[in-house]
This record gives structure tokens, C-alpha cells and sequence, in this order.
């Protein structure tokens, strides 16, 4: 049953992965399989153990699912009452290449402040309000996820996987930053001195409609909802810490304070106005197929992990390599596939390596990374892949490469300073 369980995961990788050719919506497939998957490991194991087991599995994926729900009606929120002008605004340049460097950076240095899944929302939706053209928005939100996640690795708060090992003991705040920074960076720079030299010419902002400029916001509503709503971004992380409540209460108590908000801001203008910045209208343009899609992939990926198919890996991985840098790079390249979450929860319970010792801060480098290499192998290349409707395929022929020369660059700069200075 392990061998069929294996086989429905990878043939629905496969046809989400030709989406394009075969017609079939990626999130049919992705629920169909993640069903499939569950179905097949209860005839395995029996119901007794499978459910259970999906019921433990379903708490921490509701959690993400929550969480991406609360950002992205968030988002909406803020585009809502043009709150991304206040950015756009200040942007001069139309310049490809000078656009792409100023949006990379932001992407890069946000992420390690709020979370990776949050800054490629709000960063993607500000590319959309940036340009017009969708090849040139596909290119940027390619290195918009490859920021996300590469300024997330360095940062103990700004990806689950690092926040993991931050929690569990593995590494400290302090290390984590000063031994992954540089390796991070230059995750980013290597495909984004890249495309510095593919991308010409300049861009062309999108022409707004009659009926936005009809009931464009007030400039202090437009700054008072974007601003707020900034600082409750950031405040998410550190409720986290100060509360001990896992981050998808953070993103709802930081949309229900705008809820209020706007409420407020709205309650005595006529229904036509408070319809259009309301958060019902906002939940009913967020992408839902995207929030289902990350649900049946979620789903599949767990039941590996309830079949032990992903411990058995890596412990088949120690067992033949004895390097501990190999093994942290086939785990960054691993979680362009897989959740990179159980993968280290795997390897967190295999090895009892002290504090901050070279294994632990290498596995937070290589498992945050290493999900850019693929778009569906991180939160932050899946919700983005829904906003910007960017299909598997094409990613892989224009981003994935570069994404991974980028992870390899990165490892290749700790592992030199790891051997030489520290």
C-alpha cells in the first residue's frame, strides 16, 4: 500500500504539474489526490489509525488555511482603499531592471520582519499595482517568492521552519541572523543579477477604471487603513512571542481590528460606497481556488508523513550519506516537493546536535530556500501562483533554474565561512 500511496502522490504532482497541457484545474487535482492519499493509507492502517492521525494532521493545515484567509482579505482590504498607492507613490522609476532590485530587497528585508507567506501576499499585489504587462509581473513575482523565502531563512520569525528549530532549542535568535544573512543574500542576488541582464526597457502602469477613480478613497483613509494595517502585520510576530498563540491568531485579531476599522470609517456613507470597502466584498474577491489548492496539497503531503513514508527517507538518507552538509542540501532540495515542515520535524528527532551547532543553521537555510526551486514548494510560491495565475511549467523554465543556482550559491557561501571563520 506504501508503493501505491507513493504512486497516486506522484502522478498527481505530475498532472498539476501539466496542467497547462492536460486542461484539468491544478486544484481539482490537488483535492482529488489529497483524498486519494488519505483513502489509501485508511485501507493500509485501518480507520482506527487514519483518522486520528488526519484529525491531528487537519489542525495544523487549518492553521495555514486560516491564516492565508486572514491575510489575503487583508490584502484585499488594502487595495480596496488604494492603500498601496501610498507605496506606489513614492516609487519613481519605471525602470525594469532598478523596479526589480527595489521590489527583491523590500520582499527580501519585510520577510524576515513578518513572515514569508504574508510578504509575497502584500508584495505580489503591489507588482499588480506596479505593471500591466503580466510577463514582466511574472518574472517579478518569481523573484518576489525567491525574496520571500530567502529573507524568511534568516530570520527566526520570518519562516516556520526556522521558527521551529528557534523554539525547539536547535539555534538562537542571534546566530540564526548573523550566520544566515550573507548565505541568504546571495540566494537572492545570484537569479537576480540574473535577470538584471534578460530584463529590458521600462514598465507600464495599469490604467485605472472609471469606476475606481468614481469612489476613489480619501488620502487619509487610504493612509490611515494602509498604515494600521502595516503595523498589525508586524505586531502578528510579535503577539506570537508575547502570547504564545500560533500566527494564524495573530493575522485574525490584526483583521478584526480593520474590520472595525473600516466599519467605522464607513458607517454613514451611502450603501454604494460602504459595499465597495466593505470585508464582504473583499472575502468575495480573495482566491479560494488557491486556498483549496494549498488544502489538497497539504492533504497529500501529510498522509506521506502518516505513512512514515518522509521519517523512513530521512533516515534512509543518513544511513547512506555520511555528510552532514549533503544531507542539508538534499533536504533544501527535497522541500521543492514536499513540506518542508515534517521534513525537518523528521530530522529535528534524528539528531542531538547542541545549540547552534553548523547542521541545525545549515538545515534552516537549505529547508527555507530550498522551496523556491519549485513554485508549489513553498507557502509563498503558492499563493502567489494563485494571485498571479502562474502555471508549474513555466516557472520551472524561467525561475526554477535560477532559483536554484541561488540556493546552491547561498549554501556555498555558509559553507565557506563555516570553514574558514567561524
Amino acid at each position: 500500500m506504501t508503493t501505491l500511496l507513493i504512486f497516486t502522490f506522484c502522478c498527481g504532482y505530475f498532472l498539476i504539474a501539466s496542467e497547462e497541457w492536460s486542461k484539468i484545474n491544478k486544484t481539482a487535482i490537488a483535492l482529488l489526490t489529497g483524498v486519494l492519499c488519505w483513502v489509501i493509507y485508511s485501507f493500509s492502517a485501518s480507520a482506527q489509525i487514519a483518522m486520528p492521525a488526519l484529525t491531528h494532521h487537519l489542525s495544523g493545515i487549518s492553521e495555514i488555511l486560516f491564516f492565508l484567509l486572514g491575510a489575503m482579505t487583508i490584502v484585499e482590504l488594502i487595495d480596496a482603499h488604494d492603500g498601496f498607492d501610498v507605496i506606489t507613490a513614492q516609487i519613481k522609476t519605471v525602470h525594469k531592471v532598478k523596479l526589480l532590485w527595489l521590489v527583491s530587497l523590500i520582499t527580501f528585508f519585510l520577510s524576515a520582519l513578518l513572515d514569508n507567506l504574508t510578504t509575497a501576499i502584500v508584495m505580489v499585489s503591489l507588482v499588480r499595482k506596479l505593471m500591466n504587462d503580466a510577463s514582466d509581473r511574472r518574472y517579478f513575482t518569481g523573484l518576489v517568492i525567491i525574496a520571500a523565502n530567502a529573507g524568511g531563512a534568516w530570520s527566526p520569525i520570518g519562516d516556520i521552519t526556522t521558527t521551529m528549530l528557534w523554539i525547539g532549542g536547535q539555534i538562537s535568535a542571534q546566530n540564526c541572523m548573523l550566520k544566515l544573512f550573507l548565505p541568504s543574500l546571495f540566494c537572492l542576488l545570484t537569479p537576480l543579477i540574473y535577470l538584471s541582464f534578460r530584463l529590458k526597457g521600462n514598465v507600464q502602469a495599469p490604467v485605472k477604471t472609471n469606476e475606481s477613480e468614481s469612489l476613489q478613497t480619501q488620502l487619509w483613509e487610504r493612509n490611515l487603513v494602509f498604515y494600521l494595517t502595516l503595523v498589525l502585520l508586524l505586531f502578528v510576530p510579535v503577539f506570537k512571542t508575547l502570547s504564545g498563540m500560533p500566527p494564524y491568531m495573530g493575522i485574525l485579531l490584526a483583521l478584526s481590528v480593520v474590520w472595525i476599522l473600516v466599519e467605522v470609517l464607513h458607517r454613514k456613507k451611502e450603501t454604494e460606497y460602504k459595499v465597495q470597502y466593505s470585508v464582504a466584498r473583499a472575502l468575495q474577491r480573495i482566491d479560494v481556488p488557491s486556498i483549496l489548492f494549498f488544502l489538497g496539497i497539504l492533504l497529500a503531503v501529510c498522509s506521506l508523513e502518516a505513512a512514515d513514508v518522509l521519517g523512513n527517507f530521512a533516515e534512509t538518507i543518513d544511513a547512506k550519506i555520511h555528510s552532514h552538509a549533503l544531507i542539508g542540501i538534499l533536504i533544501g532540495l527535497l522541500s521543492a516537493i514536499v513540506d518542508n515542515v515534517p521534513l525537518v520535524a523528521a530530522v529535528m528527532g534524528m539528531y542531538d546536535f547542541p545549540m547552534d551547532h553548523f547542521f541545525w543553521e545549515f538545515l534552516a537555510y537549505c529547508s527555507g530556500t530550498g522551496g523556491s526551486i519549485l513554485i508549489i514548494g513553498s507557502a509563498a510560491g503558492v499563493a502567489a501562483m494563485g494571485i498571479e495565475k502562474i502555471d508549474f511549467v513555466w516557472y520551472l523554465k524561467n525561475i526554477g533554474g535560477i532559483a536554484l543556482l541561488g540556493f546552491l550559491a547561498g549554501a556555498a557561501v555558509f559553507l565557506f565561512f563555516q570553514n574558514t571563520i567561524y
